[in-house]
């Protein structure tokens, strides 16, 4: 192979483009393999439905982080700080605890301005499914929607282009969604395509909106038994009744795509980006490699 042929090849190999379809294509065939891999061999053993699920949920998770690590590892010769050991501490109890207040101030307002009553108080083991889906869901979509999409789309275009883009993408995604509104489709568009990437440019950590979106969708239908259009699962720890107008309780599609989600939602994901903003975390459209590389080694 020629000189340039080489320079060819290794331009295009390392294309956001190319990148982002690589990184996508390898995460998901590696977490795809050990979930059928895992579930085979779980099949021929007596344990219960909850202990498979919790195996491969953890499975899953674990080989999704592993994967991108050793990827981008070797792809961009850089040290993974964005999954760093010693920020999960702080971003993981960030993005926890901000799940589970923005999902319980949901619910306050369902209590306050329509009806929310728990019917029945279910047994722990009942929180495993949601658990278990929650966590493959925090791990692997976050590894692959800020991970690599939105981390390469940034390094290119700069902080501001891709946040709009993330936003028009998300809620055109979720137009034609079983029961999809004007409300729901907007509320979509500021959870996925405007808070979870405004968490990590400014924490810098895939940590926080990995865990944001864990106990994003475990503490809505396994703690408090609302609807997740997201999800499966009917039953959670709490058996409740939601009754009131769509506007507050989200109707089909539940608490996440409901006024004061869409706002409070807005409102998180401001100031996680007015935080950003101090720490200088923005990327400016047009920087190449080096300077996000001099950013997350910073």
């Amino acid at each position: 192979m020629t000189i340039d042929n080489q320079t060819a090849l290794q331009k295009t190999l390392h294309f956001f483009l190319t990148k982002i379809v690589i990184g996508i294509a390898v995460i998901v065939t590696s977490v795809a393999l050990t979930e059928w891999l895992c579930r085979l061999l779980l099949d021929k053993t007596q344990l219960t439905d909850n202990t498979k699920s919790i195996i491969v949920a953890v499975l899953d998770s674990a080989i999704a982080v592993l994967t991108y690590i050793l990827l981008f590892k070797a792809y961009e010769k850089r040290r993974i700080k964005e999954l760093s050991t010693s920020s999960f501490g702080t971003n993981a109890v960030i993005g926890f605890v901000t799940g589970l207040v923005l999902q319980s101030l949901f619910i306050a307002v369902i209590y306050i301005a329509a009806t929310y009553s728990i019917t029945r108080v279910n047994p722990l083991s009942t929180l495993v499914p949601s658990f278990s889906i929650a966590l493959s869901a925090g791990f692997v979509a976050e590894i692959l929607i800020i991970g690599v999409l939105f981390r390469l789309l940034e390094q290119q275009l700069g902080t501001t282009i891709s946040l709009l883009l993330f936003i028009f993408l998300f809620a055109i995604l979720h137009i034609n969604g079983k029961g999809a509104t004007l409300l729901s489709v907007c509320a979509t568009g500021v959870q996925a395509g405007f808070m979870l990437p405004a968490a990590y440019i400014f924490s810098r950590s895939l940590w926080l909106p990995i865990f944001l979106h864990f106990n994003w969708d475990f503490a809505e239908p396994g703690i408090f038994g609302a609807i997740n259009s997201s999800t499966s699962i009917t039953e959670g720890w709490f058996t409740s009744k939601i009754s009131g107008a769509a506007l507050i309780t989200g109707g089909q599609t539940g608490p996440q795509n409901s006024l004061q989600s869409l706002i409070l939602c807005l409102i998180t994901g401001a100031l996680f980006l007015l935080l950003a903003k101090r720490k200088n975390n923005f990327i400016k459209p047009g920087w190449r490699m080096s300077s996000p590389k001099r950013l997350l080694n910073s």
